[in-house]
């Protein structure tokens, strides 16, 4: 089955389920320490690394194509994450 997949995609992919296990693995810390002020600390922790796995995942992607797209096109994506991680962080 995977042999039938890009390399691209699938470390994307892959990326993206060790993205969501360390989402789940934060929810069960949560419930493990039963308090506000730990909770808030292991969701602050995740704030980080989301935004860490979003350019990950995009540069995969991007160097995955851009063999295929001019290089404006590139210029225009590139453009359109940073106004994310700006419109994020803001």
């Amino acid at each position: 089955m995977f042999s039938y997949l890009e390399k691209a995609v699938l470390a994307m992919a892959l990326l993206r389920i060790f993205s969501g296990s360390i989402e789940l693995f934060a929810a069960f810390l949560m419930l493990r320490f039963n308090t506000i002020e730990k909770a808030i600390i292991v969701n602050s922790s995740l704030a980080l690394i989301g935004p860490i796995i979003f350019i990950a995942t995009t540069t995969i992607g991007l160097y995955g194509i851009v063999g295929d797209i001019s290089i404006a096109k590139v210029l225009w994506i590139i453009l359109g994450v940073s106004f994310i991680i700006i419109g994020v962080r803001s």
